[in-house]
């Protein structure tokens, strides 16, 4: 059984490379969707029984890992020096520094990262983290899976 919990946030990047208009300074209203597999939980008396996970858990993980991190943060390549630079005379400026530069594919991969470790088997389920979709458009996502 699969399941997926969707959840959204705002986020500033840019693609320094990049030939066209993803070069400039810009935001995204990024979604995110976490799909998890494993068998339905059978222990009765458990709040979980009928299950493969409880969503809002897979909310507070992802939340915990990614989505609050991320919220109103420009997304920054450690390499764009100039950008950084700029970022951090910015008094308390939510800044996350990434190793990689920031397109769709790279944050789907940093994402399921951060948060295959986190989506544990608890009640002997098989739960597993299977896919971070990341949407940076409603119509433009990138798939990471297992």
């Amino acid at each position: 059984m699969q399941i997926t919990r969707r959840l959204e946030f705002d986020a500033g990047h840019r693609i320094p490379n990049h030939t066209s208009q993803c070069k400039h300074l810009h935001g995204h209203r990024y979604a995110i969707e976490i799909t998890l597999a494993g068998d339905v939980i059978t222990a009765e008396g458990v709040s979980e029984q009928g299950m493969v996970m409880d969503f809002s858990d897979v909310k507070r993980i992802a939340r915990e890992r990614v989505v609050d991190a991320w919220d109103h943060a420009f997304l920054v390549w450690r390499k764009d020096k100039v950008v950084l630079d700029f970022l951090q005379a910015l008094p308390d400026h939510k800044t996350v520094i990434l190793e990689a530069v920031p397109t769709a594919e790279n944050l789907a991969r940093i994402a399921f990262d951060l948060l295959h470790e986190a989506y544990r088997d608890t009640f002997g389920n098989h739960l597993r983290l299977v896919r971070v979709r990341l949407f940076e458009t409603p119509n433009n996502w990138a798939d990471c899976t297992l």
